[in-house]
């Protein structure tokens, strides 16, 4: 199922345009983050039968609204075993109150901190709604990247439905980490910063591939 009009009048509201290659636009979160001190869970790095993989995650939630993509690259460089203080990405990637720009912001930090100049690199998904062949390059994606011992970050917009059933809505925009995949990367996990009440779910390839149109996601 793709998302619906409702994102499409969001994104045009918001004044979405790719410049230069580079998307543009405001990327926070459509709600405020929980207050406090972020929640930290943990899980452990695990391989299983059947093409799937899950990487070990010290979780932990965004301390405001608007630091969700300092935050979901804290996630993901978690499953390294890294633990960087989310105010210094931040000001590393240029978050400001109207969030973090692009994902081109976010893949120079990612190796950076991985160490090496080539570990992840941009990918744009620049169509409103994700094609297959699109789809299909993101499913690789994952299933290296993750394979790698890394973890994908996504720059999401719009409402999607996770395999539960529960929807999950970013109208404005928002960062997420994709820390696993399962049925060789047809589902996958993801390490969402905005509520520990939802800290970890699965949704479908093609749901986050929709999810992703228009902005783009730091892959191996």
């Amino acid at each position: 199922m793709r998302t619906d009009l409702i994102r499409k009048t969001a994104l045009t509201a918001a004044g979405l345009a790719f410049t230069g290659g580079a998307i543009a636009g405001p990327v926070t979160t459509a709600f405020a983050a929980p207050t406090g001190k972020p929640t930290t869970q943990t899980q452990t790095d695990r391989k299983g039968g059947h093409g799937e993989r899950e990487l070990g995650v010290r979780y932990e939630a965004q301390p405001n609204f608007y630091y969700c993509g300092p935050a979901a690259t804290r996630n993901a460089l978690s499953v390294q075993g890294k633990n960087i203080n989310v105010d210094d990405m931040a000001k590393e990637m240029g978050t400001t109150e109207a969030g973090t720009n692009s994902i081109n912001d976010i893949t120079p930090v990612l190796n950076k901190e991985t160490g090496k100049n080539d570990a992840y690199r941009s990918v744009e998904i620049s169509t409103p709604d994700a094609n297959a062949k699109q789809t299909d390059q993101l499913r690789a994606d994952i299933v290296k990247t993750v394979d790698d011992g890394r973890a994908v970050v996504a720059n999401i917009a719009g409402t999607s439905t996770d395999t539960d059933g529960v929807t999950h809505s970013y109208e404005g925009g928002h960062y997420i980490s994709v820390v696993g995949y399962q049925n060789n990367g047809d589902t996958v996990t993801i390490a969402d910063s905005a509520d520990p009440n939802q800290a970890a779910y699965q949704i479908s390839v093609e749901h986050l591939a929709d999810w992703i149109a228009t902005r783009g996601y730091a892959t191996s």
